[in-house]
């Protein structure tokens, strides 16, 4: 049902007044359908009364048009947004090249390398050397049935709360920053792609947390 203003006329959409958010607007793009979109929204779930305080919307795309779409999206939408693509290195060819030119058009970028599960490792404390995907899923999901008894599905949509339940999130930030720190003072210009078993999910996940 349209809504009125106090003169009992309808309001136009122009006239309403834009729901001011404390935390911010955050629209995200991630490449894949399941992993990373179920772990952002769980992250967003959990959030006490996160509608009245911030917003989070996560849509995907295929990895060459997370950037276009992002920008297409700040172009249109009047309400300011805080862009982000998170997405894995996994077989990305483009992987630097991707991660350049978002930050080059100011869209922030939360990478991981070789995938997403190095990232959960480091709620547990461990993020173990290794240069492919498979051998990184492999790890973790030794990992986390060790430390939950739950055998771990990429499709999980509660994997967020899983993570938080088994593993510390605080411990997750501060392990895996410390690792980007140590990367960058032993090697200046250190590409992405080069950090091997690293990942700057944490800059998102402490900025909407904090």
């Amino acid at each position: 049902m349209p809504k009125r203003n106090r003169t009992g006329n309808i309001k136009r959409r122009a006239d309403r007044k834009p729901r001011e958010l404390r935390l911010g607007y955050y629209y995200i793009v991630t490449d894949t359908k399941k992993t990373e979109k179920n772990y952002l929204l769980g992250l967003r779930d959990s959030i006490p009364d996160y509608k009245r305080k911030i917003a989070i919307k996560v849509e995907t795309t295929d990895t060459n048009s997370m950037i276009k779409k992002c920008k297409k999206v700040n172009s249109y939408e009047p309400q300011k947004r805080i862009p982000w693509i998170v997405f894995d290195k996994d077989r990305v060819e483009d992987f630097d090249k991707i991660i350049h030119e978002a930050e080059s058009e100011g869209i922030n970028v939360a990478w991981s390398n070789p995938c997403i599960e190095i990232w959960f490792s480091a709620y547990f404390s461990e993020m173990k050397t290794c240069m492919e995907s498979t051998k990184c899923y492999s790890n973790f999901k030794d990992v986390f049935l060790k430390k939950s008894g739950i055998i771990y599905k990429k499709n999980d949509k509660n994997i967020y709360s899983k993570l938080t339940s088994y593993g510390d999130e605080s411990e997750a930030i501060r392990y895996a920053k410390a690792r980007f720190k140590k990367y960058n003072q032993d090697c200046k210009r250190c590409k992405p792609s080069m950090m091997d078993a690293c990942t700057t999910l944490f800059h998102l996940i402490e900025k909407i947390r904090r």
